[in-house]
């Protein structure tokens, strides 16, 4: 980005414009992916899935699956602001991160007791649910570290507030998603049961998400709000120097 280009307020403005219709996206997609495959599981299959990766081996496999390709896509094209000195990430490094996780969380299905993909047939079942869950992983890890250290560096306090409390969710729901899940794999019959029974870790996974997807559009709505400001302090300069002339 040239200097003509950082030092031209509409310009920027628009910069920011751009970042926040990702964000948006992202945030609501984020909302509605858990909504939509709840509702969708209770009217075709009259049930809920153990999980929301469970639902690719459900009728509702194409919205799984276009949702997480999309987030991807988003997450990717999202470069945001450039690393400081002495920052150890920057915003393009962990949404390209979490996007290319995405993408792992829809071409690796978990666990199945059939081959239905490339991926399976390619890598077994055992490795490709393996490679699934450390894309899950990587991917609550990358929102983790947003809420914690990307969003906070350019907050208001009460924003850095929220922010911080969807980190906090994000790491409750992925400790608790992880020990469920294992407990659903390896756990005892009545561990699975229980795992199974409550549909423990599709909630857990949906808190998690709508945590991400809050603090997405609490981000986008703080850019746009800045980018409102700034474009009214730059009419009023503008106005004040044809005053002046």
């Amino acid at each position: 980005m040239s200097n003509d280009t950082k030092n031209t307020p509409i310009s920027h403005q628009d910069l920011v414009l751009s970042y926040h219709r990702v964000r948006l996206a992202v945030g609501i997609l984020g909302v509605i992916l858990p909504v939509i495959l709840i509702i969708g599981g209770i009217l075709s299959n009259n049930r809920l899935e153990p999980s929301i990766s469970d639902f690719y081996h459900t009728t509702l496999r194409d919205i799984f699956v276009g949702t997480m390709f999309a987030i991807g896509i988003f997450l990717i094209s999202y470069k945001g602001y450039q690393r400081d000195e002495g920052d150890w990430f920057s915003d393009d490094w962990v949404a390209t991160l979490a996007g290319i996780a995405s993408f792992g969380l829809a071409l690796f299905p978990n666990e199945s007791q059939a081959v239905v993909t490339v991926s399976q047939e390619a890598l077994g079942l055992k490795v490709s649910s393996i490679f699934h869950y450390v894309s899950a992983l990587t991917f609550f890890v990358c929102l983790g570290i947003f809420c914690y250290y990307q969003f906070p560096k350019t907050a208001q306090p009460t924003r850095r507030k929220i922010y911080f409390m969807c980190g906090h969710i994000i790491v409750i729901s992925t400790i608790l998603i992880t020990i469920t899940s294992y407990m659903k794999v390896k756990g005892s019959p009545e561990m699975k049961a229980m795992v199974v029974d409550w549909n423990l870790v599709l909630w857990l996974e949906a808190i998690g998400v709508w945590a991400f997807a809050f603090s997405w559009l609490t981000k986008g709505k703080a850019e746009l709000a800045f980018s409102k400001t700034a474009r009214k302090a730059h009419a009023q300069a503008q106005a004040a120097k044809l005053n002046n002339a």
